[in-house]
Formats: structure tokens, sequence, C-alpha cells
């Protein structure tokens, strides 16, 4: 994921300048995992093994390295073992994983770069206690999801947990739906360029009735199209949902204004990334 190269990225860095110029395990593809070396060399050189494919090497270094107490070692971990990635997969280790880096975190909310692995971390945690792990203690705790997604998108101000604490305002899960509310959230994340965010909030706006506000059928099948354009795989069935039933509604002056609004948009991005490559 691009996030999951993100934050490894900024630990490296991190780790470069603590290292300074002299061999170390991370640049040697020859070595072996030292477990008495530092954290920072442990990290880089799981991160390095990783890279290369040698999965099973790169989980011993990050596994050394978590025990002395590296975050985004111990965030690497957590992730490998909830994707299999390398590791039989046990959504239950990585909770426990998960877990204690947020119990761990600092006062101030972790600082750079551990912040990013809080804010990981914390919305992994929302994630298994919305849906539960079977045969472990972790059971659905709707309010709980609630409030984690909550920590997440308004002390780190996490893209995805607006979203997803959207979601759940909007529809009442773990607590009184607010669609009001539901709407700032997802505006939040959407401006973010979250395309699930920019879907939802494109199909409130498009009605307008649910978040008490006059429609705006042009600006929601904008939103919805443009969305369905950037969507993954995985989201772009239920966007195409929403669209094509905004599309169904919109009249024909509005589908044609509000597709036009897309494409230009569209584009301008496009220049926009353009220019700066």
């Amino acid at each position: 994921m691009r996030t999951s190269r993100l934050i490894l990225s900024v630990a490296l860095v991190a780790t470069a300048l603590v290292a300074g110029g002299g061999r170390s395990l991370a640049l040697d593809p020859e070595a072996k995992v030292d477990p008495d070396a530092g954290s920072l060399e442990l990290f880089s050189f799981g991160f390095k093994a990783y890279q290369r494919g040698e999965k099973l090497e790169a989980f011993e270094a990050l596994r050394f390295a978590a025990d002395k107490g590296h975050p985004g070692a111990r965030w690497k971990l957590g992730k490998m073992y909830a994707e299999g990635d390398g590791v039989p997969e046990n959504d239950y280790e990585a909770y426990k994983i998960f877990e204690q880096i947020v119990r761990e975190q600092d006062d101030d909310g972790g600082g750079f770069p551990n912040a990013a692995y809080v804010s990981s971390a914390v919305v992994a945690l929302a994630d298994y206690l919305r849906r539960g792990i079977v045969n472990s203690p972790v059971a659905v705790d709707l309010p709980r999801a609630r409030q984690f997604y909550f920590h997440a998108a308004s002390f780190f101000g996490d893209a995805r947990a607006q979203f997803e604490l959207g979601r759940m305002t909007l529809h009442g899960e773990g607590g009184k739906a607010n669609p009001r509310q539901a709407a700032r959230w997802l505006k939040l994340s959407a401006d973010k360029g979250h395309v699930g965010a920019q879907a939802l909030l494109g199909h409130l706006l498009f009605e307008g009735r649910k978040i008490s506000l006059p429609a705006a059928p042009v600006r929601g099948l904008a939103m919805l199209t443009m969305a369905l354009r950037k969507a993954s795989p995985q989201d772009q069935d239920w966007i195409r949902g929403l669209q094509e039933e905004a599309f169904s509604l919109a009249s024909e002056a509005d589908r044609r204004t509000a597709l036009a609004y897309a494409e230009q948009q569209m584009a301008s991005a496009a220049d926009v990334v353009s220019t700066k490559n």
C-alpha cells in the first residue's frame, strides 16, 4: 500500500541519519541478523530483506527490533500478520501488536515519526473491533470501534478514519445517527483525496435531504463520477451503484453539466500531476 511505503520510508530516513556512514547490516546483503544490533539497524536490515523478498529473514530482524521497542518494526509485524504476508495470517496476533503500539504511545501522540505508526494502529484496532476476530477474545464492539475511529480522525487527522467515522455516524453504527456530522467528517476525508468519502459525500449532496441542505445534483453527480473513475477495484461496485442511481434521477441538463465538470476537474488534476513530474 502507498501509506505503508510512506511510513516505512520515513523511518528509513531516520535510520540512515542515526546510523551514519559506517558499514552496517542493512547495507551488506551477505550479513545475517544480529540480535544484539540496535533497533534502528535491525529495522533497516529487516526492511531491506523484505524488499529482496526474503520475508522470513525480514520477520526475524523485525521481531528483534520490535522486542527492542522500535515502533516501525512492531507496526510492520502487525501488518504482516494481518495480511498473511510472509507469515501465517493471524488477526489476533496482529491485534495484540497494534494494541501494544497504541498503549505505549507517548503522551504527546508519538510525535514524528511515531505518530504515523500510532495512527495506523488505531485505525487497525477500530477495524477489528468493528467486525470482531473469530476464535479470539476480540468481539464485535461498535461503540469502541467508533471511539477508535474518532481518535484517529480527530487527533491524527487520518483520512480513512474520517471516512469510516463518517459512514458509521451516517448509519448510526455504534451510536446515534447524525447525517450532518457524518457529512462534515466525510468532507474532511474527501478533501484529503479519499475516494470513498468523495463518493459518499457526493451521494449525500445529490439529494441534500439527509443532511438538511438543498439538493445539489450537479455537484453530487460530478463527485460520484470522479470517485468512480478513481476507485480501486474493491470499491468500484458500491460506488458505481450510487453513481448510476444518481445519473438515472438527474435531469438531462444536470447530467451534461455534471459530466462536463467532472471531465474538467479530472483534466486539471492530471495537468497538476504532469507539471509536478
